[in-house]
């Protein structure tokens, strides 16, 4: 089974889709860093280093040797974006101008049996719901009967809460053949000290004396409330008379506990995660770990380029129990 994949990162869901035995023939990033990550990982993959922008108007049956409806399986979550016409009823011309409106370029054209394309949980209400809705009708219009649903990565073998909006689509001619059924979450969830153990040493942000100081003050799973108010307030500054709970802040994690969200910096004030074990953040392999990386796979590019590619990232094991359902649809057809 042939999968090509949009704004591919730093290879997070195509090594969940690779893993459930799709063949990839084909991935767009426009990041030079996350790029140069997927070839150096899998050389034999055709990493396409360019604008997806530049490759939507060709001729994608040349391009990539594949005949119109013969593709398996195309995935990517493009960045979301708000559409201008939005509510216009103008179906692929409300995302013009959008990195969306290439996926759909590519939908269109190439017709591959199923689709898959993932987005951060926000992108529901975003907008006022508009953008989903434009979204759901440009899918619709392409031919294509949808479903989506919000996934936790947490219910799928990874050690993190992490939410995603998957969307599936199935080719209109195959809904009488087949049905996608979403992946039913594991009974066990795993915490920090099931992935953090004999973490191979990487490189990694370090804190400043001053904040290295105050975070040994914080007790695993506490935050700013947890140590002294004398402390804690000048560290705050003005955000200690706006009220509410601000639990990011200062935020220690617990081996009892699954990772926070792992993000694309490793330590800003208002959402830190600081290391269960020693006052420091976590270092690029051991978010690597949380998104359920392989520890084989290397990233390449600045140290804080790797943290953005690890932080951009779907998480393996959640990328392959979504994959594998795929598969279990396309089989049958």
């Amino acid at each position: 089974m042939k999968t090509i994949e949009l704004f591919a990162g730093a290879g997070g869901l195509a090594l969940g889709v690779e893993a459930a035995g799709f063949e990839t023939i084909g991935l767009v990033e426009f990041d030079k860093a996350a790029a140069e990550t997927l070839k150096a990982n899998r050389p034999n993959w055709r990493v396409i280093h360019d604008d997806v922008a530049n490759i939507s108007p060709l001729d994608l049956e040349d391009y990539f040797q594949i005949k119109k409806g013969e593709l398996d399986l195309l995935s990517g979550g493009a960045p979301c974006q708000s559409f201008s016409y939005a509510g216009k009823r103008l179906g692929l011309e409300d995302t013009r101008g959008t990195l969306f409106y290439h996926y759909a370029v590519f939908l269109e054209k190439l017709q591959p049996k199923m689709f898959l394309f993932e987005n951060v949980k926000g992108l529901v209400s975003h907008d006022k719901g508009r953008t989903y809705q434009t979204i759901l009708t440009v899918f619709e219009d392409a031919g294509y009967q949808v479903q989506s649903k919000v996934l936790n990565a947490w219910d799928y073998g990874v050690a993190q809460k992490r939410e995603r909006m998957i969307m599936v689509g199935i080719r209109n001619d195959l809904v009488d053949k087949t049905e996608f059924i979403y992946p039913i979450p594991h009974s066990y969830k795993p915490v920090l000290k099931d992935i953090l153990v004999d973490t191979p040493p990487s490189v990694g942000a370090s804190y400043s004396d001053h904040k290295k100081a105050i975070f040994e003050l914080v007790p695993p799973g506490g935050y700013w409330r947890d140590i002294p108010e004398e402390v804690a307030k000048p560290y705050m500054k003005s955000t200690w008379d706006m009220g509410g709970g601000r639990t990011g802040i200062l935020r220690r994690l617990s081996m009892d506990e699954p990772s926070l969200t792992v993000l694309t910096s490793p330590s800003q004030k208002q959402t830190d995660r600081c290391h269960p074990l020693e006052a420091r953040p976590f270092t690029v392999r051991e978010n690597a770990r949380i998104q359920s990386f392989p520890d084989e796979w290397v990233f390449t590019g600045s140290v804080g380029n790797q943290y953005k590619q690890v932080g951009n990232a779907v998480p393996v094991k959640l990328a392959y129990e979504v994959a594998n359902q795929i598969k279990k649809s396309l089989e049958v057809v």
